[in-house]
């Protein structure tokens, strides 16, 4: 039954990519007076969201009422699985997402990712991720956060991985303050190296800015530790609800 349901749910998903890539195309438009590309960003994020919610798999909510960004910020999160992006597309604003190069080579997906504006990089090519680096950087002088998971890749346990350094230089050389996140329950809705889904109800929450006014670049590791510890807490105050299944408040 589970094999069966997980083909239904790559079927609608994909339905609902292509689908929502034929809506979210014309809106090229937009780029005449948007900038910012807002309209086909939120275009994207929403196709996500409405992935998520026909999932049969899936119930994931927002934990609190979270404040959004102020435009010159870094969002940083754990990342558990695929999932991560869906359940954190929930959240109600736009921001720039730094992503595997390889995903925007997906048909459709891909495709609507650079509709977007989201950022693509090539692991282990240093000359991709400074070029990735100064993309974002162009992002926030524009007012846009961007996002970016500092483990690099998915965590195969509940251990969060070490922190790359790329997302914490860059707040610290464009002055731009760091959000953490957590997401709890993901690894679950779709566990690594697995096609099949699994039932999850998973939980997105959102913490406080932290500032880098005054920092320079010897304080990236003291900003890493930081972020880090306030991701743990807010996951840790995300693990009981998501572990007994408690409707999202």
């Amino acid at each position: 039954m589970n094999a069966l349901l997980s083909i239904y749910a790559w079927l609608e998903t994909a339905l609902v990519a292509v689908t929502g890539f034929c809506l979210q195309a014309p809106l090229v438009v937009t780029w005449l007076f948007d900038r910012r590309k807002v309209i086909t960003g939120r275009a994207f994020r929403l196709i996500g969201v409405t992935a998520a919610r026909l999932n049969p798999f899936w119930k994931f909510g927002v934990y609190g009422t979270p404040t959004p960004p102020g435009p010159r910020t870094v969002v940083v999160s754990n990342h558990e699985s695929n999932a991560d992006p869906f359940i954190i597309s929930l959240l109600p604003w736009e921001m720039k997402w730094l992503g595997k190069a390889s995903l925007f080579k997906i048909p459709f997906v891909g495709w609507s990712m650079w509709l977007a504006g989201d950022i693509p990089v090539r692991r282990g090519e240093k000359d991709s991720a400074q070029e990735a680096m100064n993309t974002c950087a162009r992002w926030l002088d524009k007012g846009m956060p961007v996002m970016i998971f500092p483990e690099g890749t998915r965590s195969k346990t509940d251990d969060l991985l070490p922190f790359k350094d790329g997302a914490f230089r860059l707040a610290i050389e464009t002055g731009a303050d760091v959000l953490p996140m957590a997401v709890s329950g993901t690894r679950r809705a779709l566990p690594k190296h697995s096609w099949r889904f699994a039932t999850s109800r998973a939980l997105v929450t959102v913490g406080t800015p932290i500032s880098t006014k005054g920092m320079t670049l010897a304080d990236v590791e003291r900003l890493k530790e930081m972020a880090r510890e306030q991701i743990l807490a807010l996951r840790a105050s995300l693990m009981p609800h998501t572990s007994a299944g408690m409707t999202p408040p």
